[in-house]
């Protein structure tokens, strides 16, 4: 979006030239629009999401937004004229992306956000887009039925997910972690080493838990059984974006908000995008994305408890290199 110059009497050519430099320098600088809202000069946003099928659509509200046609024209009034998307396996390979600066924006699982965060990097978390995220304990038919079971044994799942957040709660629950082998792989190969045998049991994410459960494993826990153990989704921004977008936290949350309340009254309709997306059976998808984990508050107060109970358990456990506030990384 090209910012209009106004006319003006004929100038000079150091004058002309005085103003066309003084416009570039100025680039980064807010200007009203019509909507009496603050634009920054236009830009791409460059999203990172997760996708085990390398979907390039996000779901959950943004990707209902974005369905609906209600994402870019809203992003528009403050400046940003193109959207690009990135999928990644898992949040420590987003986190790359972040650090190598080829994303602004990130949604992903909470425990590799507040990883990243403890290791500096420079993000602000701008919401939070699923409270409450299911994991699922999967293991063969006849393997093993309790968590105590799964002494001396090796148990997959992707390392600096939420799931590895909820095993490594879970195992300390039962006072076995140290009994306990972590193996980091991905849900893409994870079921395979499970029914070669290479491990015990698996941890698998929304969508894929209750698909696995479809094909005859077997859930001997799940994260909703422990209050303290279900993750959260959340959307940050880079700081360097932040500085050229200083409005897109709000305009991002009345998005949300908005497409939340769109969901909510066509819920069966976001079902059959979220399916078509995702590539798994409705069904799975309904058990996996209860719409009432979509909160239309920016960050609602269970999702603030479940931050900070994940951030303690993540220092307490050395696995985020410092410790910080909340209210630091939030933007209000």
């Amino acid at each position: 979006m090209n910012i209009s110059t106004p006319y003006l009497p004929k100038l000079s050519t150091l004058a002309t030239l005085f103003l066309l430099l003084l416009n570039t320098a100025c680039s980064s600088q807010a200007v009203s629009n019509p909507n009496q809202e603050t634009t920054q000069i236009t830009s791409t946003l460059r999203l990172g999401i997760i996708s085990t099928t390398r979907s390039q659509v996000p779901t959950g509200p943004a990707g209902w937004a974005i369905h609906r046609n209600k994402f870019l024209p809203e992003l528009e009034k403050v400046g940003i004229t193109d959207v690009k998307i990135s999928s990644f396996p898992n949040g420590p390979n987003l986190n790359e992306a972040l650090v190598s600066g080829s994303i602004d924006v990130g949604i992903y699982g909470d425990t590799p956000a507040l990883v990243a965060r403890s290791q500096e990097i420079p993000t602000r978390l701008i919401s939070q887009e699923q409270v409450g995220m299911n994991a699922w304990l999967l293991v063969k038919e006849n393997g093993p039925r309790t968590v105590a079971d799964l002494k001396g044994q090796k148990v997959a799942t992707a390392r600096g997910s939420y799931m590895h957040r909820y095993l490594m709660g879970l195992l300390q629950k039962h006072n076995v972690a140290d009994q306990v082998s972590v193996v980091h792989l991905l849900t893409s190969d994870a079921e395979a080493a499970l029914e070669r045998g290479d491990v015990a049991a698996i941890v698998a994410s929304v969508g894929a838990g209750p698909l696995l459960q479809k094909k005859g494993y077997v859930a001997i826990d799940e994260a909703r059984n422990h209050p303290d153990l279900p993750g959260t989704s959340v959307a940050v921004a880079t700081e360097t974006f932040l500085t050229k977008h200083p409005d897109l936290p709000q305009k991002w949350n009345r998005i949300k908000q908005a497409a939340v309340k769109d969901i909510q009254a066509n819920t069966e309709a976001y079902y059959q995008f979220h399916a078509e997306v995702s590539g798994y059976p409705l069904d799975v998808v309904k058990i996996s994305y209860p719409i009432q984990q979509f909160p239309q508050e920016p960050v609602p107060a269970q999702g603030k408890q479940l931050l900070e109970g994940t951030k303690q358990f993540l220092v307490s456990q050395n696995l985020a290199k410092t410790d910080f506030q909340l209210t630091d990384w939030i933007v209000p």
